[in-house]
């Protein structure tokens, strides 16, 4: 089961098809769209449009590209856990080709150990708009069953969450998804937990876990509407929260690849997690199947970015 995320770390727009996408696009730019002189992929448009749609398939040339802070993402490198303390760094994140992804283009978090402290670079992206309550959080996310290079064997979590800005706040909230293929904390793997919180210190939540080996790409959502928060995997329901385990305040979404302890210190080795796309929704369930053809649009559009919620 996950552990406190760290002890100290610093509204409605309906699944379109592509004709009806081409047409918002078009009304909010006030012209015709035309599909055959779509924007090239790393023109990024930022068009504006009705509100409460995220969506980044993170065309980046860094995480010391420009863009990337405009649009509202940060590489952490502050101290604290979970995992191995103090040891996050900007040197895992990176934004590479990758032929098995829509569009072609990933954001890769590559953690690596020689099995010292020393030795270990953790990695999360993560928003900082501080402005994303209930509704649909999706993302198309690669795990991995073992290390890229290296011995197999480390504990390591690779996750996609929404979370409270602050770990002390009073109306502290976080939606997990932690993908552990060889197990932590005295548990053996694979498993994919989720975890909808309530209290981080001391912590209190309520849990799910799915056992089962989930090496590939799979589509993540969480849907948090009417008093209760459902996780679905590929389209599939696998756990509802509801009572006081839903979302109190306005969240960031992060992921994150690191690892809950130093089994053994025998060789360097590299564990990799990509993230194809994310996706947010304000105020709305929306099923996978609408997700895909929503964002399938903007792919076809050459829109590789768009964030219509309203600032916190």
């Amino acid at each position: 089961m996950s552990q406190p995320r760290r002890i100290s770390r610093r509204r409605a727009w309906t699944a379109l098809t592509l004709p009806a996408l081409l047409c918002v696009l078009a009304a909010c730019s006030g012209g015709p769209v035309d599909d055959a002189a779509a924007p090239a992929a790393d023109a990024s448009p930022t068009p504006s449009g009705p509100p409460g749609t995220l969506f980044d398939n993170f065309h980046y040339s860094g995480p010391d590209d420009p863009s990337l802070a405009a649009h509202g993402w940060e590489v952490r490198t502050d101290g604290g856990g979970p995992g191995i303390k103090n040891t996050w760094s900007t040197t895992g994140a990176g934004f590479p080709s990758d032929t098995t992804a829509q569009g072609g283009r990933v954001l890769q978090l590559q953690s690596s150990t020689d099995g010292t402290e020393r030795g270990t670079r953790q990695v999360e992206v993560q928003s900082t708009g501080k402005n994303l309550f209930t509704g649909t959080f999706a993302a198309r996310v690669h795990f991995s069953d073992r290390p890229t290079s290296g011995r197999n064997g480390d504990h390591v979590v690779q996750t996609f969450f929404p979370i409270s800005p602050s770990d002390a706040s009073d109306d502290y909230s976080e939606l997990d998804f932690e993908y552990l293929p060889n197990g932590g904390w005295g548990s053996t793997g694979p498993r994919l937990d989720n975890v909808s919180w309530y209290k981080a210190d001391p912590p209190d939540r309520v849990n799910h876990t799915l056992k089962q080996r989930l090496e590939g790409w799979h589509t993540l959502m969480i849907t948090a509407m009417d008093g209760k928060v459902t996780y679905s995997l590929d389209g599939k329901d696998l756990f509802t929260s509801s009572g006081k385990y839903v979302p109190r305040e306005k969240m960031d979404i992060h992921f994150s690849n690191w690892f809950v302890d130093l089994p053994f210190a025998s060789g360097p080795r590299t564990w990799d997690m990509k993230v194809n796309w994310v996706y947010f929704k304000a105020d709305e369930a929306v099923s996978q199947a609408d997700v895909q053809k929503t964002v399938d649009g903007f792919y076809n559009t050459g829109i590789n970015h768009i964030n219509t919620v309203p600032k916190a």
